[in-house]
């Protein structure tokens, strides 16, 4: 918790700071990467850097913790930074990182809040950096202990032994150790990091759900292409849609993410958008293959039934539950999906059993209104689990 001395000058400062961190994000970055360009071109996401994500995932993150610090310093802050340790460790995060960033990171907030950063101010504002860095790196230590390495050994050789088109924008890469070594056991609905080279040598890192049940000998992403629309494509995607093929060997991180499903016998809710099935698919191969018997209702919307990736083998997984139903969505459904509704995604008629857990995956927009949609009807908010593709820019807004 803040020390007594830095609680009140946080709290007087707080709503200038906050407003004023997407300011201090740009010299922040550009000191940063001027200092270590090895960090951009192999480390952070160029593509969120270049529409400011990143910078708006830093400001919800660090607003939200040093309210979370002043409004409930009782409480531990493990919930709120799991998701941002999960991600850490699969890019391979270490501690000696953390300063660096923290060096950078508070001469950007003298460079643009000038004399306001008073010695008080900058010791109070300097506690809750390390308050935040400090959990993060306790989390991650112990999230690396339980894979067996040692911190930031995390990147693993995986041979592509197959790929199958999943539709138009979409497709799936079967992954097997390169050293023939077993697969690294992980949870339904985790990720991994897969780091490609690119033409001009920077070897970019993006996180690809994990597509099929821990039990399969082989894993399995499911890679879309990211479409700029009047933006540049996403880099990693498109580099993996147009080149990885059978044979080659990608570099692949130990699986993490906290979007993992339980293992109780409650009733469930899978709600995805788009490409946010391949999360839920997971789990759903993972119950069908240990024979659940559980109840699940399974949501998902997709613009077009073509669009829809793995949209077979999401009806057959649901088919081979004994106490599962689907409800499809599409904007566009065409003659090929008449038992869907037309639209978005509507929980409204469908009926919810009580102590449910909720899985959601998705845009961002969609997921906030299904998570509206639960709250509403009685769920409780801790009953509801969310996977966010990308910066979290939800963070800061729960």
């Amino acid at each position: 918790m803040l020390s007594e001395q830095s609680v009140p000058v946080v709290r007087a400062t707080l709503p200038a700071v906050g407003a004023a961190i997407g300011d201090i994000a740009d010299p922040f970055y550009r000191k940063l990467f001027d200092a270590h360009p090895e960090l951009l071109r192999d480390l952070f996401n160029r593509g969120n850097q270049a529409n400011g994500e990143q910078q708006r995932a830093l400001a919800g993150s660090v607003a939200a913790f040093a309210g979370m610090l002043l409004e409930h310093p009782d409480e531990r802050a493990d919930v709120m930074l799991s998701r941002i340790a999960h991600k850490h460790v699969s890019l391979g995060i270490t501690p000696d990182q953390y300063t660096i960033v923290h060096r950078h990171l508070m001469s950007a907030v003298v460079d643009v809040l000038g004399d306001a950063v008073t010695p008080e101010v900058a010791r109070a504002w300097d506690e809750v950096y390390w308050l935040m860095a400090n959990a993060l790196i306790a989390l991650e230590a112990r999230l690396y202990a339980r894979q067996g390495v040692e911190e930031g050994d995390v990147w693993r050789s995986m041979e592509v032994v197959d790929r199958v088109e999943e539709s138009a924008d979409a497709v799936s890469l079967v992954l097997r150790p390169a050293d023939d070594r077993p697969a690294v056991p992980f949870r339904p609905g985790q990720y991994v990091s897969v780091q490609v080279e690119l033409p001009d040598g920077a070897r970019q890192i993006r996180q690809y759900s994990l597509s099929a049940a821990p039990v399969r000998s082989d894993r399995r992403i499911t890679v879309k292409r990211a479409r700029g629309d009047g933006q540049p494509d996403g880099e990693v995607s498109s580099w993996l849609y147009a080149n990885a093929r059978k044979g080659d060997v990608l570099s692949v991180s130990l699986p993490a993410g906290d979007l993992a499903l339980a293992e109780h016998d409650g009733p469930l809710l899978l709600a995805s958008a788009g490409i946010g099935v391949t999360p839920i698919l997971s789990m759903l191969d993972h119950l069908a293959a240990t024979g659940a018997t559980r109840p699940v209702t399974v949501v998902h919307a997709d613009r077009t039934p073509d669009g829809h990736a793995h949209r077979q083998e999401q009806l057959d997984l649901v088919r081979a539950l004994p106490d599962a139903r689907l409800h499809l969505w599409y904007e566009e459904p065409g003659d090929r999906a008449p038992e869907a509704s037309t639209g978005r995604a509507d929980l409204t008629g469908l009926d919810l059993p009580e102590h449910l857990t909720a899985y959601l995956c998705g845009p961002v927009p969609f997921m906030r209104a299904v998570r509206g949609q639960l709250l509403s009807r009685g769920v409780p908010a801790e009953a509801i689990h969310y996977e966010v593709f990308g910066p979290d820019l939800w963070l800061g807004r729960q």
